[in-house]
C-alpha cells in the first residue's frame, strides 16, 4: 500500500496556448507501479480552462473543490458542483473551465493507455 498527500506532488503547470491557469498532479501512476489507472488532481484558477479536444479513452471526473463548467461534443455548458462527477466516453469532445471566481479542483482517472 502506497499513501501520500497531493502537496508532496509537484504539479504540472499550463499556462499558453489553449490551456490557461491549469495545474496537473499526477497522485498516482506509473511511478507507484499502478498497472491499469492514473489517477490525477487538476486545480484551475478563475477563469482557467483546458482545451476543447477528444483521445480514444475514458474520462472519470470527481468535483472535489469549488465547481466546474463541462462542455461536452455539442457544445452545452453544464455547472458542476462540489461533489459531482462526470464519466467522459472515450473520442467525446469536451472542455473543462471554471468560470467561478474561486479556486476548483477536480480529479480525474483515466487507463494508464491515455499516458499520464
Amino acid at each position: 500500500m502506497k499513501k501520500g498527500h497531493f502537496s508532496q506532488v509537484s504539479p504540472q503547470i499550463f499556462n499558453e496556448g489553449s490551456i490557461k491557469g491549469v495545474e496537473k498532479r499526477v497522485l498516482i501512476g506509473s511511478k507507484e507501479g499502478a498497472p491499469n489507472f492514473v489517477m490525477r488532481l487538476f486545480t484551475m484558477e478563475p477563469g482557467g480552462h483546458t482545451d476543447y479536444h477528444s483521445h480514444p479513452w475514458e474520462h472519470e471526473v470527481f468535483v472535489v473543490e469549488g465547481e466546474i463548467t463541462v462542455i461536452g461534443p455539442d457544445g452545452k455548458e453544464e455547472t458542476l458542483k462540489e461533489g459531482s462527477f462526470v464519466f467522459v466516453e472515450p473520442n467525446e469532445k469536451h472542455q473543462f473551465k471554471n468560470n467561478s471566481n474561486k479556486t476548483a479542483r477536480f480529479i480525474c482517472v483515466i487507463p494508464k493507455s491515455g499516458g499520464e
